[in-house]
């Protein structure tokens, strides 16, 4: 694989050590490590080798790898999610976090200041918060499939679309695209959207249409959407 390539993969990750599945792609295999979410759709997940959509160890092995191979591999903290770092282990006074309503309890999961950390004790009127990475520190072990390699514009958008929103949605690919939004979107995701788009597909103007729905779940007429236009700086 090279940069730019939209390569489809399968896979799971475990943490070394413990065996713990973190993410996973395959049903099967979710089913049978107890972690299965009926609220997931499993399936093989196209990424775009260079472009930061995974970790940079992974990215590296994905570069090495070609159509139909599979592969085992572990990635180390420096080239997964970082070491961990003393420094981001916080002590809080409970009576702020008390008063914006925070759950103190220890192993829950909270965010402070915009930033994610996990409670490990409360004692003696202070919280201590880790703020780094739950996978900070970790070894990872990676089992890899390369599916294919997405060729076609329109389905490298649709894989772009997915990848920042989760879901699968309509579009059309001409000198610019049109996306029919069937989720709220804030005005920095479409451009950061748009800006994948421009850089990796080479299409400059994206346009999002957003598609209203009556009480029967029947959409609205086309003169009733609502579209915007977001383009690169390209242009």
């Amino acid at each position: 694989m090279k940069d730019g390539d939209f390569v489809t993969i399968d896979y799971v990750a475990r943490v070394k050590g413990t065996g713990e599945v973190f993410d996973l792609t395959r049903e099967d295999t979710a089913k049978k490590e107890n972690v299965y979410n009926e609220k997931v759709r499993y399936g093989p997940v196209t990424f775009i080798v260079g472009a930061d959509f995974v970790i940079r160890g992974l990215d590296k092995v994905l570069h090495e790898m070609k159509v139909g191979e599979k592969k085992s591999v572990e990635i180390l903290p420096e080239k997964g999610f970082g070491e961990h770092k003393e420094e981001l282990v916080k002590l809080v006074p409970e009576a702020q976090l008390k008063q914006q309503k925070i759950d103190t309890t220890p192993g829950t999961y909270i965010t402070v200041n915009n930033i994610r950390g996990k409670i490990l004790s409360a004692d003696g009127g202070r919280v201590k918060i880790d703020f780094n990475h739950p996978l900070a520190g970790k070894i990872l072990q990676y089992e890899i499939e390369v599916k294919g390699v997405v060729t076609d514009k329109t389905e490298k958008i649709k894989s772009i679309v997915k990848y920042f929103t989760g879901k699968e949605m309509e579009v059309r690919v001409g000198k610019e695209v049109e996306i029919e939004a069937v989720v709220d979107m804030q005005r920095r995701l479409k451009e950061i959207i748009a800006g994948v788009i421009s850089k990796w597909v080479g299409i400059d103007t994206v346009k999002f249409v957003d598609i209203f729905k009556n009480l029967e779940g029947k959409e609205l007429k086309a003169e009733e959407k609502e579209s915007s236009e977001i383009k690169s700086s390209k242009s």
